[in-house]
């Protein structure tokens, strides 16, 4: 293969910072886009063409696919955060060990997350406090389309550690490709061959598969230096550990925070399938909306561990005060569109006979869209203690954010006057909670000194 095929590393040590930051982040928001369109495209032929049943499983199945991905998606992160940091060191052996390591580690956990996921299905269910009427099929989405957990692994895991290098781009061909793919077998599947939930989820998994073993290859082929060796198939206690920091901890974070959506999922459940349905699609195009300020801020995370590894604090605190000013501009421009279309944006995805669903859900979109500033500004929080070391202080602004969710959720929704609006405002005033201490901790002195 010719070295054509490999895309240049970028080096964010050097050079303006906000140009730097923004070309790094837009393969990143773009990928990540693409990713959610994964389920946006079963939700939209799902719900089109099999029902408000099929709809309601769907979403609640993506609740839960998206708490065990966060699993995998977290380890990722840490992973990614230490091979952006021995590349600020420009130490290639202990890049190479880490794969190794961490390629082991989280492999062998995804295997066991399959295994015990196909033992547990029916208890998971029940336990989400899913209606009767609709466990039969969210129980036949979740099992075809777990089949595919195992590429979630090989995409987001080779897509971490070529992003920690500088690459953001190469995933985002793939992953691109892969929703192409997904699209028209979709239709295929679902319309034509009328496979029903079954031919979306089928869908969804050779998709995931298509990105998942193109970018091993690309890695492969294009990344020969950073290959493990035999000599790189070591136990290094050293590596362990900081691997283990850094994805053990990121991890935590990121299971949390969908253990907690899950718990508010289970609230949502109680207030019937139209509600659900609404939720289901609100989300997502809720998540679509603030996905590239949560891509802005794993951009930053990179950012900051390659100027870390590099030693230069200095241009980690430029960094920070630009990134905050691009995050800031960027939330105020999504919100007003966010809230100025909302009902349009969910009669994208339930048919405008539905209304009853339409304006559950462009209530959730507009209280939520007010409010993105708040979790921009807690995802550049999240990227920031990654990058230097500090996973545990992601950990803790996740359970005041999550924390503050689930318990307002379950409390203002019990309340008659206030009924399911509750669920809705929980979730900025769980942003607004974690934004301010994460705030002030990190300009506090203590923390400027001990960095």
């Amino acid at each position: 293969m010719k070295s054509t095929f490999r895309i240049k590393n970028q080096d964010l040590t050097t050079g303006r910072i906000t140009a730097g930051l923004w070309a790094f982040a837009v393969p990143l928001m773009l990928g990540n886009v693409l990713q959610q369109l994964y389920n946006l495209v079963d939700t939209w032929v799902v719900g089109r063409y099999i029902g408000d049943n099929a709809l309601a499983a769907v979403g609640a199945s993506y609740t839960l696919m998206t708490f065990f991905n966060s699993v995998i998606i977290g380890l990722s992160l840490g992973t990614g955060s230490f091979v952006a940091i021995a590349c600020g060191k420009k130490k290639e052996d202990e890049i190479r060990n880490g794969i190794f390591l961490s390629a082991a580690l989280i492999g062998a956990l995804t295997l066991a997350i399959t295994g015990i996921f196909y033992v547990c299905v029916d208890g998971i269910i029940a336990l989400l406090s899913v209606p009767r009427e609709l466990r039969g099929d969210m129980r036949l989405y979740l099992v075809y389309v777990f089949a595919g957990f195992f590429a979630t692994f090989l995409y987001n895991y080779l897509s971490n550690v070529l992003r920690g290098m500088g690459n953001s781009l190469a995933p985002l061909i793939f992953l691109g490709v892969a929703v192409v793919l997904n699209i028209v077998l979709d239709l295929y599947f679902v319309i034509s061959l009328k496979m029903g939930i079954r031919g979306a989820a089928v869908a969804t998994v050779i998709a995931q598969y298509v990105s998942g073993l193109g970018t091993l290859l690309y890695f492969w082929i294009s990344c020969p230096r950073y290959r493990p060796g035999k000599a790189d198939l070591c136990w290094n206690r050293q590596n362990v550990r900081s691997i283990l920091s850094l994805s053990g901890l990121t991890c935590l974070q990121q299971s949390m925070m969908n253990f907690g959506i899950l718990l508010v999922q289970g609230v949502v459940n109680s207030f019937g399938a139209i509600v659900m349905a609404a939720f289901s699609v609100a989300v997502k195009v809720d998540t679509i909306a603030y996905m590239p300020v949560q891509d802005f801020g794993n951009a930053f995370s990179v950012f900051v561990a390659q100027n870390f590894g590099a030693g230069k604090k200095e241009r980690i605190w430029a960094g920070v005060k630009q990134a905050a000013v691009s995050v800031a501009c960027f939330c105020i421009v999504v919100s007003a569109l966010v809230c100025l279309l909302a009902d349009r944006l969910m009669g994208i995805f339930v048919d405008g006979a539905s209304k009853e669903t339409i304006r559950i859900g462009a209530q959730y979109l507009r209280i939520e869209g007010a409010c993105y500033i708040g979790i921009g500004i807690l995802f550049l929080l999240y990227g920031y203690y990654r990058a230097i070391k500090r996973p545990g202080m992601s950990v803790v602004l996740t359970v005041l954010s999550l924390g503050t969710r689930v318990v307002l959720a379950n409390v203002l929704s019990a309340m008659p006057t206030v009924g399911v609006t509750g669920i809705w405002v929980s979730v900025p005033i769980g942003w607004a909670v974690a934004d301010i201490f994460g705030i002030w901790y990190t300009l506090s002195r203590k923390h400027r000194q001990a960095l």
